[in-house]
């Protein structure tokens, strides 16, 4: 795996960049994640025959625009061309051997597709299919055990595939939903889970190359993108 950068990307705090704060990064989590899709682009794109290469997570409590940052992981450096930005970027260059320990982090969509005989795959959403079987009473009262054993089951299943095994105590969270706004047709509506914990490099190949192809869907939305830190 060669090629590829880590960047954290700030707001400027030019008075100029200030005034469009608001419509950069809005207060509200739906708007902001449509709004941050879409200005990303504008440091990755260089031709209108450009197909994604990069992922993105935001970084910082919610509520604090200032300091929100957005942590990228992408395929060529991001260029601020409009001077909106400040951008610190260095090369991703993780020299990883079996048996690692490594302590991550990842928001990520955890829906996978379900095969259909003559049409596309449908997405189904492990924690809502789970909740599902319940009934009304059980499910509020199991809510919070069947997020971590469905999150948890679901990041396992993809280590088994990405070089990785899942250390004990992992940390699983959230099972919101995002409704992001689209001006022609249905809104994106998408779920999220937080997974924070230690795990086992098992591959280095096959976890680097996940890595960088991230994990679960809505990757556009800044879901998938795990970052990885010794200790």
């Amino acid at each position: 795996m060669t090629g590829w950068y880590i960047s954290r990307i700030r707001l400027a705090r030019s008075a100029s960049v200030r005034a469009l704060a608001p419509l950069i990064l809005p207060p509200e989590d739906d708007r902001r994640t449509g709004a941050v899709h879409h200005w990303l682009w504008t440091l990755f794109t260089d031709g209108s025959e450009r197909r994604r290469d990069f992922l993105w997570r935001e970084e910082t409590a919610r509520g604090e625009r200032w300091r929100t940052s957005f942590i990228t992981l992408s395929a060529r450096p991001p260029r601020d061309r409009h001077n909106l930005f400040n951008v610190e970027t260095k090369p991703f260059e993780p020299v990883l051997a079996a048996g690692d320990r490594l302590r991550f982090k990842l928001t990520a969509n955890p829906a996978v597709s379900q095969a259909r005989v003559g049409s596309r795959g449908k997405r189904i959403d492990p924690v809502a299919a789970a909740l599902g079987l319940l009934g009304a009473d059980e499910r509020a009262e199991r809510r919070f055990e069947i997020i971590h054993v469905a999150g948890e089951s679901w990041l396992a299943a993809q280590g088994r595939r990405s070089g990785f095994a899942l250390d004990d105590g992992i940390s699983v969270d959230g099972d919101d939903w995002r409704v992001i706004p689209r001006a022609n047709g249905k809104p994106i509506t998408y779920s999220v889970l937080n997974f924070e914990g230690r795990l086992t490099v098992t591959d280095p190949a096959a976890f680097l190359v996940r890595l960088t192809s991230g994990f679960g869907k809505a990757k556009a939305f800044g879901c998938g993108l795990m970052l990885i830190r010794r200790g």
